[in-house]
C-alpha cells in the first residue's frame, strides 16, 4: 500500500491528534538556514512547515491534503520518488516524519537533493532493530510494528544517499513518534508503567558545501539529523 492509500485510510482525523511540537519545529527550522524557498515533502497537514518562508508542499493523500487549514502552503498531489520540479528549484527541501512510509526511500531522498541545494529530514531510523522491543507502545500493544521496517535502509544508507551527516536531537518525554501517537498529561492517556519516550527518530539536513546530519537522541531512544 502506498503511503497515499494508507492515508487516505487512517488519516481522518490527524488534525484532532496531532500538533506541531515547538521545540522539534525549532530545531527543523534552524536546520533550514537561510534558505527562502522551501519544498515540504510528505507534508501532511502542514504541522512542521516554516513560518515566513515560501512554501510550497506535496503530499499524495487526497484526505491529508482536505485536511489543511487555509493558512497553509499550497499543497500538490505528488510522491517523494518523483517530484515535479526542476533541478535546485528551491533552497531547502524538507521532510518530517515521512520517510519510513515511502515506498523507496533512497529514491525519494536523492529527488530531494535534486530540486534543492539543502535538505532537511526528520525520520525514524530502522537500523535499530531491538527498538520495538524496548518501547512500551510497541513491546505491549503493537508488536507488528517490527515487520513494518524490516529490510528497510538504515540511517547510515540514508544518509549516505545524499551525503549527509547525522547529528543528535532531543526529543521532549511527552512525545512518543511511534504513528505519532500523544501521551503528555492533556492527552487524557496514561501509558503503561508511566513511559513516554520518543522511539527512534532521524533528521537529516544535506547540501552546500558545509554539508551535515543531525541524529536526535531522546529520553529512551534516538533521533538523528543530516545536512
Amino acid at each position: 500500500m502506498s503511503s497515499g492509500q494508507l492515508y487516505d485510510t487512517i488519516g481522518a482525523t490527524y488534525t484532532v491528534t496531532r500538533r506541531t511540537e515547538p521545540r522539534i519545529a525549532a530545531r527543523v527550522w534552524a536546520a533550514l538556514g537561510d534558505a527562502r524557498t522551501v519544498l515540504n515533502v510528505g507534508a501532511g497537514t502542514g504541522s512542521y512547515e516554516p513560518p515566513g518562508r515560501d512554501v510550497i508542499a506535496v503530499e499524495p493523500s487526497a484526505l491529508m491534503r482536505a485536511q489543511r487549514p487555509p493558512s497553509a502552503a499550497p499543497c500538490l498531489a505528488a510522491v517523494a520518488e518523483s517530484l515535479p520540479f526542476k533541478a535546485r528549484s528551491f533552497d531547502a527541501a524538507m521532510a518530517f516524519s515521512t520517510v519510513h512510509h515511502w515506498q523507496d526511500p533512497i529514491a525519494g531522498l536523492r529527488e530531494m537533493r535534486r530540486v534543492a541545494r539543502r535538505v532537511v529530514v526528520f525520520t525514524i531510523d530502522a537500523s535499530d532493530t531491538g527498538w520495538h522491543r524496548r518501547f512500551w507502545l510497541t513491546r505491549d500493544y503493537l508488536p507488528e510494528a517490527a515487520d513494518l521496517l524490516a529490510g528497510r535502509p538504515s540511517l547510515t544508507e540514508q544518509a549516505r544517499a545524499i551525503g549527509a551527516r547525522i547529528e543528535p536531537v532531543l526529543i521532549p518525554w511527552t512525545i512518543a513518534y511511534v504513528a505519532e501517537y500523544r501521551c503528555g498529561p492533556e492527552s487524557g492517556r496514561r501509558p503503561s508503567s508511566g513511559r513516554c519516550a520518543a522511539s527512534e527518530m532521524t533528521l537529516f539536513q544535506a547540501g552546500g558545501p558545509n554539508a551535515t546530519a543531525t541524529s536526535p537522541l531522546s529520553t529512551r531512544r534516538s533521533l538523528a539529523c543530516a545536512s
